[in-house]
């Protein structure tokens, strides 16, 4: 099933300690952001790829999609908020398709992970990648356990989450409208009163957030290029 994606790039990734944006952070002698969007690149249903950076990078980020040959990229300018660069993406998306939005800092999603996704996507209008809690959780006040949650309810978001695209649009409208900011695009979709199902994903989507994630990334790539030898 053929669909768009938007990658939110222009956050400045502050727990990385980096100095910069942590996109342009080199894995194995390359920009994280190149890894991610090569993901989308080299999927034959993937259709656009909208690559939204901060307003000082956007021509950065265009060198690099061109340096690396990377198509089906169209790189826009982000807003104040994560929800205003994907609000500004969706601009770029056709009505009738699935739209996914996946963050530019996640490099290991897997086809598999994308293919299922979608597939619950186009059924139930919206859909999450996620993957069960393995810890015990806790809710804490003041320094306290008020409460031990039901660990078999819970589960670990991750992206892509992939939408029917009239859907997602209609969401960050009605956001937009009521000033309201949710902790990611699926949480606008509930918001709206639409069920949002879970697909599960893999333990290996991470996030780079901070620099004990980059050990992690160069450990995943090692052990898929030793799969692969």
């Amino acid at each position: 099933m053929k669909y768009s994606v938007i990658i939110p790039a222009a956050g400045q990734g502050k727990r990385m300690k980096a100095g910069m944006n942590k996109q342009f952070l080199e894995l194995r002698g390359e920009p994280l952001i190149i890894h991610t969007v090569r993901l989308f690149v080299h999927d034959a249903s993937c259709q656009k790829i909208v690559l939204v950076a901060n307003r000082d990078e956007c021509v950065m980020m265009k060198t690099l999609m061109e340096k690396y040959q990377l198509s089906k990229v169209v790189v826009i300018e982000g807003g104040e908020e994560r929800q205003d660069s994907v609000r500004n993406g969706l601009a770029y998306v056709e009505e009738e398709q699935i739209v996914l939005v996946h963050d530019g800092a996640r490099p290991f999603v897997t086809d598999v992970v994308i293919k299922r996704l979608i597939h619950k996507a186009a059924k139930s209008g919206a859909a999450t990648v996620a993957v069960p809690v393995k810890d015990t959780i806790k809710r804490v006040f003041s320094g306290k356990v008020i409460d031990t949650l039901k660990r078999d309810e819970l589960w670990l978001i991750q992206t892509p989450q992939a939408f029917k695209a009239p859907l997602l649009k209609e969401a960050h409208k009605r956001a937009l409208e009521a000033e309201l900011i949710g902790t990611d695009d699926a949480s606008l979709v509930e918001w709206l009163g639409h069920e949002v199902v879970i697909s599960e994903g893999d333990y290996q989507n991470i996030k780079l957030t901070t620099p004990e994630d980059i050990v992690f990334a160069e450990a995943i790539m090692q052990e898929k290029e030793r799969r692969k030898s």
